[in-house]
């Protein structure tokens, strides 16, 4: 299994070798540290590597993680990443781009763009109420909320209404690697990820 978390940078554009545009978001892959390795054999119970990425002051973390990760360094975040059988890698190994290749097919885990509260036509896509005459302020209403059915006049939990709009933890599956530039530790991926510039995703294949 390969994994690596790393920062969504912008979306850009390439061509194929056929003249074809394939759109891509560009990812800063790591690098990454190795923090710990469990094990399932151990005290553990399962198999996982724990991983840091990025970097923040030390005085902003706290004693317990500190001592945890000792001097592999002060990160902004630590994921564990589970896996199949008992992993080779060690604490203090380094991962980057060049751990994926091009043409893999990846899974990116992301938190989506907050849009704060919207309403039904934004947050569910409803197309609202009729534009015919006798219509009024009706353009963009939600319409029943089934206050009329066996739920004795009560709403049915999950009715859509508006509400919170994103801000969600979204995994897209099946994404291709278009390319990599191990120069700059960059993974280009094609279509869309979840988030906004700067959003901290997991990529795993």
């Amino acid at each position: 299994m390969k994994f690596i978390i790393g920062k969504k940078v912008n979306m850009s554009q390439v061509f194929t070798e056929k003249g074809e545009v394939v759109p891509v978001t560009v990812l800063q892959a790591g690098p990454v540290v190795v923090t710990a390795v469990k094990q399932a054999a151990a005290k553990d119970g399962y198999n996982a590597v724990q991983v840091g990425y990025g970097a923040r002051k030390a005085k902003n973390i706290s004693k317990a993680v500190a001592g945890h990760v000792k001097t592999l360094g002060s990160f902004e975040l630590l994921k564990e990443f589970r896996t199949e059988g008992e992993s080779t890698l060690k604490v203090g190994d380094t991962l980057d781009a060049a751990t994926f290749a091009k043409g893999d097919t990846v899974s990116v885990t992301g938190v989506s763009k907050s849009k704060g509260f919207q309403g039904v036509v934004k947050r569910h896509g409803f197309h609202g109420g009729p534009r015919s005459h006798g219509q009024k302020h009706s353009e963009r209403e939600p319409g029943s909320i089934s206050g009329g059915t066996r739920n004795g006049g009560r709403v049915p939990k999950g009715m859509r209404m508006a509400g919170r709009t994103g801000g969600e933890v979204i995994t897209v599956k099946n994404l291709k690697i278009v390319d990599i530039d191990s120069a700059n530790n960059q993974i280009l991926i094609s279509g869309a990820v979840p988030g906004r510039r700067g959003t901290i995703v997991s990529i795993t294949a």
